[in-house]
C-alpha cells in the first residue's frame, strides 16, 4: 500500500463549474466565480472585503504594500513559517525579525513580541500554525499600543477560529491559502481579507496592477489608468471556479478531516507520555480546522528513524519548515530577537502524518497501526534518555 501525504480531494462539482466558466468565455480574473468566492469568504470570515489572489504569497505581498513597509522597516514574525511570510517583507526592502514560538501550539510566542519591537518596527505577522489561532488578544493589544499593523498569516487557518472569532478577522489584514496541500484547494490560489475599511480602496488598486480599473467598472471614474504600485494578483476564473466547488462543500470537507484528526489523536495521545512524545495541543478557546496532525518526537534521531520506517512501509510522512532564521536567505535578510530555542528544537523533531478528506478508513487504520507499532517497538531512539 502507498499512502500519499496530501491526497487531492475533489467534491464532484469541479468539472461542472470549470465547464460553466469556459462557456461564459471569461477566463481572466474578476468574473462571476471570483465574486462568488469573495462573497462566501466575506461571510465566513465576517470581513468587509476579501480579494481573491493567485496565491497566499501574493496576498502577503499585497499586505506588505498596504502596510506601507519601506526599506529598513522591521516586521516581527516567527521563524517557523513558510518562506513567503518573510519574502513579502524582503521584497519591500523590509527586515524580518524572527521571534521564537510557543512549545504548545508552535505559534508565535506573544510574550516575546514586545521585547523585539524597536523604533523601526512597522508590523507584526503572526502565523496560525496547523489552523490553531495565535493569542490574538495579546497581539492586538501590543499592535495597538505601539501603532503597528497586524497581518494574520492564515495560510493554514481557513474555517478555524479564536475565541469564537474566525481566523482572518482579527488583524488589519489576513492572507489565506488554497494551495493543493490545504483543506480547501484550487491548485494554487489565495485571498486577502481586509478588516480595516481604510485599506480597501487602495487594495483594489494594488490588486489590479496599480490601476483604478475597479472604480472604472463601478462607474466612479470615466477611464482607468495607472495610479499606484501594484501587480497582477488576480487568479483566473478557472481557479475561482474550482475553488467555488470546494467552498460549497467546505463543511463536509472539514467534518471528514476532523474525523481523521480525532482518530489519530485518540490513538497517539496515550502513547505520548510513554515515549516522551508530544501530540498537538489545542487551547480550549481555539477551534482548529484539522489541517495538520503531527507528532513531536523525543529526539532528532527518533524523527529520522520513524520517517525512514514509514517511507519503507509506503506511508508518506514528512517533517516541516527549516527555520527561516537559520536559512541562507534568513541570515542575509533578517535578524533574530532573543533565542529561538523552541523553534530549533521543534523543527528537528516534528513528524507530520498523512491527512486528507480522501483518506480511506483502511488507510487511516494502516497509518495508526504502523505508527503505533513503531512507537511501541521500545527502541532507545524513541526515548529522551
Amino acid at each position: 500500500m502507498s499512502i500519499s501525504f496530501s491526497q487531492l480531494h475533489t467534491t464532484g462539482d469541479e468539472f461542472d463549474f470549470l465547464h460553466e466558466a469556459l462557456l461564459k468565455g471569461q477566463l481572466a480574473g474578476d468574473g462571476d466565480f471570483t465574486r462568488k468566492c469573495q462573497a462566501w469568504l466575506e461571510a465566513a470570515i465576517s470581513c468587509p472585503k476579501v480579494l481573491l489572489t493567485h496565491s497566499c504569497t501574493a496576498a502577503l505581498e499585497m499586505a506588505t504594500i498596504l502596510a506601507g513597509i519601506q526599506p529598513g522597516d522591521e516586521v516581527i514574525m516567527p521563524s517557523y513559517t513558510f518562506v513567503s511570510t518573510a519574502n513579502a517583507v524582503v521584497l519591500q526592502g523590509g527586515v524580518p525579525v524572527f521571534v521564537d514560538i510557543r512549545p504548545d501550539t508552535l505559534n508565535l510566542d506573544e510574550t516575546k513580541v514586545e521585547a523585539a519591537i524597536t523604533a523601526k518596527t512597522k508590523a507584526i505577522i503572526p502565523v496560525h500554525y496547523a489552523g490553531v489561532g495565535c493569542e490574538m488578544d495579546e497581539l492586538q493589544a501590543i499592535a495597538e499600543a505601539h501603532g503597528l499593523v497586524l497581518i494574520e498569516d492564515a495560510a493554514q487557518g481557513v474555517c478555524a477560529s479564536y475565541k469564537q472569532r474566525p481566523l482572518g478577522s482579527l488583524g488589519d489584514m489576513a492572507a489565506f491559502s488554497f494551495h493543493a496541500t490545504k483543506n480547501i484547494v484550487s491548485g494554487e490560489g489565495g485571498a486577502l481579507a481586509l478588516n480595516n475599511p481604510e485599506l480597501i480602496e487602495r487594495a483594489e488598486t494594488v490588486w489590479e496592477k496599480g490601476t483604478n480599473r475597479s472604480k472604472f467598472f463601478r462607474g466612479e471614474v470615466s477611464k482607468y489608468t495607472w495610479v499606484d504600485v501594484g501587480s497582477s494578483y488576480l487568479p483566473s476564473e478557472l481557479t475561482a471556479a474550482f475553488l467555488w466547488a470546494q467552498l460549497q462543500h467546505a463543511e463536509a470537507i472539514q467534518q471528514q478531516r476532523h474525523a481523521i484528526w480525532n482518530q489519530y489523536h485518540q490513538a497517539f495521545t496515550p502513547l505520548a507520555a510513554q515515549r516522551s512524545m508530544q501530540c498537538p495541543q489545542i487551547p480550549a478557546h481555539c477551534s482548529h480546522n484539522a489541517h495538520i496532525y503531527y507528532l513531536i518526537m523525543a529526539t532528532s534521531a527518533a524523527r529520522t528513524k520513524i520517517l525512514a520506517a514509514l517511507r519503507t512501509a509506503g506511508i508518506a510522512a514528512v517533517f516541516h519548515y527549516v527555520p527561516l532564521h537559520s536559512s541562507p536567505a534568513g541570515l542575509r535578510f533578517g535578524r533574530t530577537a532573543g533565542t529561538l530555542a523552541v523553534t530549533d528544537a521543534i523543527a528537528d523533531r516534528i513528524v507530520r502524518l498523512p491527512l486528507s478528506a480522501s483518506l480511506t478508513q483502511t488507510e487511516i487504520d494502516t497509518v495508526i497501526s504502523t505508527v503505533t507499532a513503531l512507537l511501541l517497538a521500545g527502541d532507545d531512539a524513541h526515548h529522551s534518555g
